[in-house]
């Protein structure tokens, strides 16, 4: 998947944002919803499905595994699945793009099927280490062949019948707890994953969903998660609720820039995704949570977000897993608060697309923001509220995430800033910036 000619991007400050704004499909929730779907004997369902780069990454890699995966002029994605066990040998590398979830994910679906895959990638992804996945992966026996430290292309020879495991997640990541898990449903035996800080959970609530047996107690080293091994899935209608990672630019764009109002429609409020909400209110941020409800097994709510003036926290570390991906834009709010922010606990932003604490350093200070960079986050000496001066030039990093931050930025400063690549929000986001020029002249 060659990567698009660079677009810059000038963004400038054009005054409040008004409206509504509908933000993409989950893109946890849509990775999953495809592999799952693949895995299930049958046809299953998709409506609200994130079409960013990165999912499409997965759509193809589950068609060149047996998977018929498309999508209807109604916009649902239809899945007719090759079940549990079912995979087959792709003819050719799977190109994952800049989809990290997609590879650790799949990595852990080939692990136990008789069949071997090449996993390549666009510069950004081929500089991730993918260790983390592949110890636990190789205890259950894999033979994974990995470009030096542990980087893509790589090669995964699936084993089966593979090893169920018991292991104890060495970092807070939901990427490699899933791996794990997937690895173990085509086993004899039962694999457990023991995690000391709770994660997203979106992996457990779905395989359950799908008829998977597995279980999650507490145990006195964190929660146990068990699964059962040679599941058989039945097929699902799934309605993908929208990204909260997504709706984080929303926030805080409406609560930094003088006279905003945004509702966002449709926002999946699993508790192990709102980390950034609960920051921004001990912030001060106006963040109305508006008719409550559920769909597809996830808590949902429409959010109405007024301008608020914020104020400078420390940001409780515990906070980190749930936020994870947040924090870029968590650090421009900080850099509009009233005081000295500090946020740390983040040391999973190093290995992101970007090192996304440098990165952010970076481009924050060129903007006119003074801070401190720590090995797991920032602090961030806020504005109170005033304009940022502005007048950069911001590396993005092939970043996605680092692109969209500094564009809401861009909205509240003195001088236009300048992106010098926002073509990887297409990643996530295809949308964004159409959705910026709305909410400027609603």
């Amino acid at each position: 998947m060659p990567h698009p000619e660079p677009r810059p991007l000038t963004v400038s400050a054009r005054g409040p944002l008004r409206g509504t704004v509908t933000v993409p499909g989950d893109k946890s929730i849509s990775h999953r919803s495809l592999m799952f779907s693949a895995l299930a004997v049958g046809e299953s369902r998709i409506e609200g499905l994130l079409e960013g780069e990165d999912v499409l990454a997965t759509a193809a890699a589950m068609r060149a595994m047996g998977a018929a995966v498309e999508r209807g002029d109604d916009g649902v994605w239809r899945v007719h699945g090759v079940g549990v066990g079912g995979l087959l040998q792709p003819a050719q590398a799977l190109d994952m793009g800049n989809s990290g979830t997609s590879t650790r994910l799949l990595m852990g679906l080939v692990a136990s099927h008789p069949i071997t895959a090449t996993f390549t990638g666009d510069a950004s992804l081929s500089g991730r280490p993918m260790g983390r996945v592949i110890e636990p992966l190789s205890r259950m026996g894999a033979d994974i062949t990995a470009s030096p430290g542990g980087r893509l292309p790589l090669m995964v020879r699936g084993l089966n019948p593979a090893v169920p495991i018991e292991y104890t997640l060495p970092v807070a990541s939901a990427q490699v707890k899933s791996a794990v898990l997937l690895a173990g449903l085509n086993m004899p035996g039962i694999t457990r994953v023991i995690e000391p800080v709770p994660t997203r959970d979106h992996s457990e609530r779905m395989l359950r969903g799908f008829g998977a047996g597995l279980t999650v107690e507490d145990g006195p080293d964190g929660k146990i998660i068990s699964i059962t091994g040679e599941a058989e899935l039945k097929p699902q209608h799934i309605v993908v609720p929208g990204d909260p990672s997504s709706a984080g630019f929303w926030m805080v764009a409406a609560s930094i820039v003088p006279g905003s109002e945004v509702m966002i429609r449709n926002v999946c409020m699993n508790p192990t995704r709102t980390g950034l909400i609960t920051a921004l209110r001990l912030m001060g941020a106006d963040i109305a949570e508006i008719d409550a409800r559920e769909m597809g097994g996830e808590a949902v709510a429409d959010l109405r977000v007024r301008h608020a003036p914020l104020r400078a926290i420390e940001v409780p570390p515990e906070l980190a897993p749930s936020m994870i991906d947040e924090y870029p834009v968590l650090f421009v709010a900080a850099s509009f608060a009233q005081g000295r922010t500090v946020a740390r606990g983040a040391h999973e932003l190093r290995v992101k697309e970007s090192d996304r604490i440098a990165t952010m350093r970076i481009a924050l200070e060129a903007a006119g923001v003074v801070t401190i960079e720590h090995e797991d986050g920032l602090t961030i000496e806020g504005s109170g509220g005033e304009p940022l001066p502005g007048g950069a030039h911001i590396a993005s990093k092939l970043d996605h995430r680092i692109a969209m931050s500094m564009a809401i930025a861009g909205l509240a400063t003195r001088r236009a800033i300048t992106i010098d690549d926002v073509s990887p929000v297409a990643t996530s986001y295809p949308g964004f910036f159409d959705a910026v020029e709305s909410l400027l002249q609603a």
